[in-house]
């Protein structure tokens, strides 16, 4: 059992409020993909998860980079799976080409994004088409981005206030 006196008798309003708006925002984003029929409504709720942020400028670099690096590894993974199936010798070779084609674009940080989503179309195992595939991983992930985004301007987060008091000065 953990130590319940040593526990803060109340938390503080920025951890509920930032609590809150992302559960508020994990909820909606999974009842928006699962009403559009997406077959794995989970990612948009795990996206909605990562970008959420204290603000909106934030959630808004983090969402560009997300949706950048999860398109390209969508196109990349469609096209691969389609004229070579899940052969994992053209998968190195894609990873290896979408990080040279994210440092062109100065996209680094999509990436790791873009990389992931390649691996989602290539290496599982489904029924339907690579492209059909790639295309619900981009739509399951541009609802997660367009919820948490929605979420973080209509509710904005509690920003922390500014200390008024001068640092203190280091003991000699």
């Amino acid at each position: 059992m953990p130590d319940v006196s040593r526990m803060p008798r109340r938390l503080g309003r920025r951890a509920l409020v930032h609590s809150a708006r992302t559960a508020v925002a994990a909820v909606i984003s999974l009842i928006v993909a699962r009403a559009l029929g997406l077959p794995e409504a989970y990612w948009a709720t795990v996206t909605t998860l990562i970008i959420m942020q204290s603000t909106l400028g934030a959630a808004l670099t983090v969402s560009e980079q997300r949706l950048a690096g999860t398109a390209m590894g969508a196109v990349m993974g469609a096209l691969l799976t389609t004229y070579f199936g899940s052969n994992v010798i053209v998968f190195g070779l894609g990873v290896f080409a979408l990080g040279l084609v994210c440092a062109a674009l100065h996209l680094e940080d999509a990436y790791r994004l873009a990389s992931v989503t390649l691996a989602i179309v290539m290496l599982i195992a489904r029924t339907k088409p690579a492209w059909m595939v790639a295309a619900h991983r981009f739509v399951e992930v541009a609802v997660g981005i367009a919820v948490g985004l929605a979420v973080t301007a209509v509710w904005p987060g509690v920003e922390p206030t500014a200390s008024i008091a001068p640092p203190a000065s280091p003991s000699k």
